[in-house]
């Protein structure tokens, strides 16, 4: 993928992040309270797996 569609495309999220957390914020603090939650279920589930490889 070319640079500037790149460019083009992390600035269009960052903005929609911005307008997302400015006018919707409860949603957008349960956006991220699940994707925590997705990332510690899989921390969580990684963790598990390297303590049974060690036991």
């Amino acid at each position: 993928m070319p640079v500037f569609v790149k460019k083009v495309l992390a600035w269009g999220s960052l903005a929609f992040l911005i307008y997302f957390m400015a006018f919707r914020p409860e949603g957008a603090a349960q956006m991220f309270k699940a994707i925590g939650a997705a990332l510690m279920m899989m921390a969580q589930g990684l963790g598990d797996f390297l303590t049974s490889l060690m036991t």
